[in-house]
């Protein structure tokens, strides 16, 4: 089973142009269309109905945008209106744990030690999993250049300037976080890493399949605190 222990979780990537869902023990996800009209109350809809015949016991959201204490606090670039302050517990009827997408990739990349996760898409998402702790992270709005870090590797400026230039600032911009930061381990995701005609040193290439081993990893401890509560009452 994906996440271990006996829970069935339901994680959902919500993204820019489609929303992907997996629940623990199977291994196909299914997805539907998102769009920039896309809002909360139509995503759990759309989850609701596409994950119909599905058992689960709780739900994961990663979710484009910056979460914390499993709510969203900004609304998305890329999505409608609505997210922040919406019900997700409500919706789904269920408990609900909300990360930031990045991070939630992060988890499911996570081998051990300190690792730095860095996703190349519409902006620059990043997070640290420290000693298996998540710390989601907003490295993207750093000051750098003119500008900021996003601004010189998200997707506007790869097409600002273009393929080449591009790879040399993703480059640049990696080394100057592995300097900072220090991690054991370097994990570069998103929809853009494939453009990198090759790797910065010290990195791997992530798998966004990995956002869903991160949305189970979410409840390894729920999972644990329970499996421990079924041992002592046997």
């Amino acid at each position: 089973m994906p996440g271990g222990g006996s829970m069935n979780v339901l994680v959902v990537d919500v993204g820019g142009t489609h929303v992907k869902i997996l629940a623990t023990g199977l291994t196909e996800p299914r997805k539907f269309t998102s769009g920039p009209a896309l809002t909360p109350k139509q995503m759990v809809s759309g989850v609701l109905k596409t994950a119909d015949e599905w058992t689960y016991d709780a739900v994961s959201i990663g979710y484009p945008g910056v979460a914390h204490q499993n709510r969203p606090v900004a609304e998305p670039h890329n999505l409608g209106r609505g997210w922040v302050g919406f019900d997700f517990e409500a919706a789904f009827g269920c408990p609900v744990k909300i990360v930031n997408d990045a991070a939630m990739q992060a988890l499911g990349s996570y081998q051990g030690g300190k690792m730095l996760f860095l996703g190349f898409g519409t902006g620059l998402g990043s997070a640290l999993v420290v000693d298996g702790i998540l710390e989601p992270m907003e490295l993207g709005h750093l000051p750098y250049k003119r500008k900021t870090y996003e601004y010189y590797v998200g997707l506007a400026g790869f097409e600002r300037l273009g393929k080449k230039k591009w790879q040399q600032d993703v480059a640049d911009v990696v080394a100057r976080l592995i300097a900072a930061l220090e991690p054991d381990d370097v994990v570069l995701g998103g929809g853009n890493v494939k453009q990198l005609k090759e790797l910065p040193p010290e990195c791997r290439m992530g798998d966004n399949a990995n956002a869903f081993l991160g949305g189970f990893r979410l409840w390894e401890k729920e999972q644990k605190d329970g499996s421990r509560r079924r041992t002592a009452h046997r």
